[in-house]
């Protein structure tokens, strides 16, 4: 395992923000099971969760007005870093225009034990739940989540209340788990009203 410090990295034409690597989850298509970084960037592992101060830095040598999206995503879940994600979010609402996303397993209330849901308004433009699967037992099973049997119904709890917050939620699953599986997932993200995006597994 290799480790640096590396923040921010860029993907295509979006800015990606590394806080933690810390994760409730062990999922069986985590990109973090096959290497030390993701799309070509330096290694994401962090050799310590960087401080406002560091992380502030780091983004002042960005154009952050050069990029389609902000994205908080890196080798770990956003939310295990909440309040550092909070203090960030609010600081490039004032530096840039440019749209902020989060990738989010949704299990922030169950990190944080709160509903955190509120705690979003304001701070992004969308965010990105992953569904990974169509119900508890196979979400159990491909997801590995640590709070166990509750987690699958959280993630479905947080979903449906950060619309109140986030302009744009989507849910997402990969490819990889087959047609049929998707036609299911796409069900259950019509019952909660939010859509559905399959994205293509590429293991880096």
């Amino acid at each position: 395992m290799k480790k640096a410090m590396t923040i921010s990295y860029e993907v295509g034409e979006g800015l990606y923000l590394n806080l933690t690597n810390k994760c409730p989850c062990a999922c069986t298509f985590c990109l973090r099971q096959n290497g030390d970084g993701a799309y070509g960037s330096d290694p994401l592992w962090l050799e310590h969760e960087p401080p406002f101060e560091e992380i502030v830095a780091d983004l002042e040598k960005r154009d952050l007005d050069s990029y389609k999206q902000i994205i908080f995503c890196g080798y770990g879940e956003p939310t295990c870093a909440f309040d550092m994600f909070k203090k960030v979010a609010a600081w490039l609402r004032g530096q840039t225009k440019t749209p902020i996303r989060m990738n989010t397993n949704g299990l922030s209330d169950l990190i944080n034990g709160r509903d955190t849901a509120p705690e979003f308004k304001g701070l992004l433009d969308a965010v990105s739940i992953s569904l990974n699967a169509p119900d508890k037992e196979e979400y159990n099973a491909v997801t590995r989540p640590k709070f166990g049997e509750e987690s699958y119904d959280a993630m479905l709890k947080f979903a449906a209340e950060i619309k109140k917050y986030v302009p744009d939620v989507m849910f997402t699953v990969v490819d990889v788990i087959g047609e049929d599986k998707i036609k299911r997932s796409q069900e259950i993200a019509d019952s909660v009203g939010i859509r559905l995006r399959v994205r293509e597994y590429i293991p880096d």
